[in-house]
């Protein structure tokens, strides 16, 4: 999730965009699944609904990097422990959201989410 209000504030500023994606509620998530039961997983389709219309549609094998990729690289300049959660990029199609909207999605073969915006 993205506020765009406080991500181009901040750029108008001259001041890092973290606040536009580090705000309350900004990063729902699912059921979390181990790699002990679950593998490495490389292709599956993503997706994400807004009120039933599809908004996002890939596969996690479009992905620039793959995730022992982003594991290695992140954890050469930070301590990474058990729990911890890596954010990616998301597929296009990112767009408004307004308050009342549904917006639900998954991961092939893995819990889906959904959310009311509030």
């Amino acid at each position: 999730m993205t506020r765009r209000d406080l991500q181009h504030e901040a750029k108008k500023l001259g001041r890092p965009w973290e606040i536009g994606k580090a705000f309350e509620q900004s990063a729902p998530c699912s059921e979390l699944y181990p790699i002990e039961n679950t593998g490495i997983i490389k292709n599956g389709s993503i997706s994400l609904y807004v009120n039933d219309e599809i908004r996002q549609n890939a596969d996690l094998s479009d992905m620039i990097w793959s995730v022992p990729e982003m594991i290695s690289f992140l954890s050469k300049t930070m301590t990474l422990k058990a729990g911890d959660i890596i954010y990616t990029g998301t597929p296009e199609g990112v767009g408004k959201i307004n308050k009342g909207d549904v917006v639900s999605g998954g991961i092939d073969g893995l819990t889906e989410i959904s959310v009311t915006i509030e």
